[in-house]
């Protein structure tokens, strides 16, 4: 506030002198925040790309199948009611879901559709671990040299 304040007084005064000084004061501040700015940009790409390598291969075929379901894990595991990714859970909770939600007594479509993507959403999750598991270490080395 005290800058403009002072711009208005050079203005008034028509010193040039002034005026320079002021302004080659605005550009250096200008600079300061667009180096820290650039500099904090470069560290956060720097952070994604790390924590991008450390989900290794699991990760990126999971965020792959959250792109292409439009549903992610937390939610398909909260429409389902599940805190883990154990097969007979989530199939009991889902034919409970369906049936509760189906149309002929009383349910919602809607709903009834949002339980079987998230059925779908955990099955590629849990087909996705068991590649990942079942493969020998030197095959998963591989392919995060690969990535």
């Amino acid at each position: 506030m005290t800058v403009f304040l002072l711009a208005i007084r050079v203005v008034l005064r028509n010193d040039v002198k002034t005026a320079k000084y002021l302004a080659q004061i605005i550009v250096m501040g200008a600079q300061v925040v667009g180096r820290a700015f650039a500099r904090a940009l470069r560290q956060e790409f720097a952070a994604s790309q790390r924590a991008a390598e450390a989900r290794g291969q699991a990760g990126r075929q999971s965020a792959a199948a959250s792109s292409f379901t439009g549903m992610t894990l937390q939610e398909a595991q909260q429409i389902l009611n599940i805190s883990t990714l154990k097969p007979e859970e989530i199939q009991k909770n889902y034919e409970h879901l369906f049936k509760v939600n189906d149309k002929a007594v009383g349910g919602s479509f809607y709903l009834q559709s949002k339980v079987v993507r998230a059925k779908e959403r955990l099955d590629e999750e849990l087909s996705i671990q068991q590649q990942h598991q079942t493969k020998p270490p030197d095959q998963q080395q591989q392919d995060q040299q690969q990535t």
